[in-house]
């Protein structure tokens, strides 16, 4: 992202991304049309051939990565799309549209392993460059950090607590401020930081509920553009052109998005690249060989 860091801030951009003004008037005009998040849902589904995923997940376990996951590629096959398909980074605040800084992903996880643990949200960094190697330990980095610490009280968590220490009344006017300083981008960076509704995309994984993934709405408060709920790996028998049998595994995903940021075509283009990610996995281990930047 270093040539992103680089740009210099102007007039009507945001602390967390750019205004981008070199777009069709449709793409200008839509915001107004639908103001709110909700109003501009698309929902997305699909499954994943992940028989190959499934073998590349368990030799990264076998090299010393005890708890890599699907979720991992998930992850990193998301991040690598993103540097070849830059405007599903876009955001829309204020009626305006703005290309994220950085790519932050959110995603709820358990302090600790047991039934009865809190969840708390964490927010994670990543580089467009990433391996998922280098995916891995960023994610696990930060959910450790979570974990482990004495308390287990993330920024998040802090930040939650204070605002319910704030009677109903009064604190249903924070937020109204809060989503007033938002449209204006002026929302202090502390909070940006911390806040679960503000990032690139949020992922949950509903294979560990054992159900099939849902489609999750988005928040009309913040910015968050994309939500990915993918389920847990099934078995299905298929038949090859000579009435051979064999069995492939795949995963379910269900995404809801926030239609204003580009065109169909292009999320349509973002997310065929992102499954081909996902099930050719092996390409992740090495970086990309050339990122992508958005319009200005």
């Amino acid at each position: 992202m270093a040539e992103e860091k680089k740009r210099r801030r102007r007039f009507g951009d945001r602390s967390d991304g750019y205004r981008i003004r070199n777009i069709d008037a449709v793409l200008k005009f839509t915001p107004y049309i639908m103001p709110m998040r909700c109003d501009a849902c698309n929902t997305y589904s699909d499954r994943f051939d992940v028989t190959k995923t499934d073998k590349f997940c368990r030799e990264k376990v076998k090299s010393g990565m005890t708890n890599f996951s699907i979720l991992h590629v998930m992850l990193a096959a998301y991040v690598r799309m993103l540097a070849q398909r830059p405007a599903i980074n876009r955001f829309i605040s204020g009626q305006k549209l703005f290309h994220r800084n950085k790519i932050e992903v959110v995603m709820t996880v358990k302090k600790s392993m047991e039934l009865s643990a809190e969840e708390t949200c964490i927010k994670v960094e990543f580089d467009p460059y990433d391996t998922v190697d280098e995916i891995y330990e960023k994610f696990n980095k930060v959910v450790s950090e979570v974990q482990n610490t004495e308390e287990k009280n993330s920024d998040f968590d802090k930040v939650n607590k204070l605002l319910t220490h704030i009677p109903g009344l009064l604190c249903r006017w924070t937020v109204k401020l809060l989503s007033f300083l938002d449209y204006f981008g002026l929302l202090p960076k502390a909070l940006l930081k911390v806040s679960p509704f503000h990032g690139t995309m949020i992922i949950t994984s509903m294979g560990s509920l054992g159900i099939r993934p849902i489609y999750h709405h988005l928040y009309n408060f913040g910015n968050l553009p994309v939500f990915l709920a993918y389920g847990g790996r099934k078995s299905v028998v298929c038949y090859d052109g000579e009435g051979g049998v064999y069995t492939k595994k795949y995963v379910e995903l269900k995404a809801v998005t926030d239609e204003r940021i580009c065109d169909g075509f292009y999320y349509a283009s973002a997310f065929k690249l992102f499954k081909r990610y996902v099930e050719n996995p092996e390409v992740l281990n090495e970086k990309p060989t050339e990122v992508l930047a958005d319009v200005d």
